[in-house]
């Protein structure tokens, strides 16, 4: 069954967990004893309504505080699809947080309060959008029941961020008005916004085609682990395991080994144990290759005619996500898929404003939450792409030598 993995945003009390523990409730995937424990926790609530955004604000300091700081993941399924959904921190401070969740999204909820409009949060999480490539977007403008439905409202917000999505070069924007409270356009047709023709929320998440975001052109394939079984049976198999990133793979096809360079064929193909004639993006795989090569963990395997960029010195866009701030000269391991280096961040050029796209001057040392445009330095070469052209391959993390925690993430430029 397809999957789409979407993340929810906007600004603080714009309603994202009141969003998500609507879709679950109303899409009956709740459990039973979740359910008696979600009526449990709001039986004293004056109007003896069930308080939805319990289903996803998990933690205790959430509760306490009425709002979202860490990405909550919940996990549901209808005929149609299987969906994973990310609900991200409304507050500036949790910037890191919102990339995280934003990072495997193909598509964002961009949630606007109709009594507020566009505000400043909207835009940051925008940009954000914008800057990790998130191929749709769903503006849902909520709390509509509170502006009496007034097809006005939601004419003006369209106006508003239609605007916003022109400067960002988001494409693929679509306009839903809801009422995530009482459930008006979530999973049924809303009879309050009758004005409206097109889908309900879930109708169009169980729709959306997301076949056209992957890239079957370029051709990537990244070694995750070398098979080597040397029993009696399979003396000679050697298979080079891993998931293809973007682009197709056919038996026989002429590929290059990189960064070493060197030239050869596909002899077979496998997936899942079974032998077969192509493979293809977003495949788990095992190639095997008519010519015994040194092929280690983290090499790539191309196309004969393709050229992807192989560097030790790269120019990245870093979002930096650790308390412990960063300075030029600071030492990393980057984590490339599955090929691990070390490196050194060699210079910072500028800070990037997340609320206007602004270039600024950095001041002494990046704190978290900034994003940086900056020059990392690799100990061996990276085979990777520009963000912009194929996102799987070029992004990667950076990870503390000592803590052996993430502390950023990286876009290749």
């Amino acid at each position: 069954m397809d999957l789409l993995r979407f993340i929810t945003a906007g600004s603080v009390d714009d309603g994202k967990s009141t969003l998500i523990g609507r879709l679950l409730y109303d899409s009956k995937n709740i459990l039973i004893d979740q359910m008696e424990a979600l009526e449990k926790s709001t039986k004293n609530r004056a109007d003896g309504s069930v308080d939805l955004a319990l289903l996803t604000d998990g933690l205790r300091a959430e509760r306490e505080q009425g709002i979202t700081i860490d990405v909550a993941y919940r996990y549901f399924t209808t005929p149609k699809r299987k969906f994973i959904i990310a609900d991200a921190p409304g507050h500036v401070q949790y910037t890191r947080n919102m990339i995280t969740g934003a990072s495997n999204a193909n598509l964002i909820i961009v949630l606007i309060d109709a009594r507020l409009g566009v505000v400043e949060q909207t835009r940051r999480h925008s940009i954000i959008a914008s800057l990790l490539k998130i191929p749709h977007v769903v503006v849902a403008i909520n709390k509509m029941d509170l502006v009496e439905y007034s097809q006005d409202v939601f004419n003006n917000i369209v106006i508003d961020y239609a605007e916003v999505a022109r400067q960002l070069g988001l494409k693929d924007v679509t306009y839903i008005p809801i009422s995530a409270l009482n459930g008006d356009n979530i999973v049924d047709r809303s009879s309050n916004i009758d004005w409206y023709d097109g889908k309900p929320l879930l109708e169009f998440l169980e729709d959306v085609q997301t076949d056209s975001d992957i890239n079957l052109t370029d051709a990537r394939f990244q070694v995750q682990l070398v098979i080597r079984p040397q029993t009696e049976e399979l003396h000679d198999y050697r298979g080079y395991a891993g998931k293809i990133l973007s682009g197709v793979y056919k038996k026989g096809d002429a590929v290059k080994v990189l960064p070493a360079g060197i030239f050869t064929t596909i002899s077979k193909l496998e997936v899942g144990g079974e032998e077969v004639d192509e493979v293809f993006a977003p495949q788990a795989a095992v190639i095997q290759l008519s010519d015994d090569i040194d092929i280690s963990r983290g090499d790539s395997i191309v196309k004969a005619d393709d050229s992807p960029t192989i560097a030790n010195e790269i120019e990245v866009l870093l979002c930096w996500l650790d308390e412990k701030p960063l300075q030029a000269g600071n030492k990393y391991y980057i984590q490339h898929n599955s090929r691990l280096v070390r490196s050194v961040v060699r210079s910072i050029e500028y800070k990037l404003d997340v609320n206007s796209l602004q270039q600024q001057q950095v001041e002494g040392q990046v704190k978290l939450n900034e994003v940086v445009r900056a020059t990392i330095k690799t100990s061996s070469p990276l085979v990777y792409d520009s963000y912009a052209d194929i996102n799987v391959n070029g992004s990667a993390v950076l990870i503390d030598e000592t803590s052996n925690s993430t502390v950023a993430a990286v876009l290749f430029q």
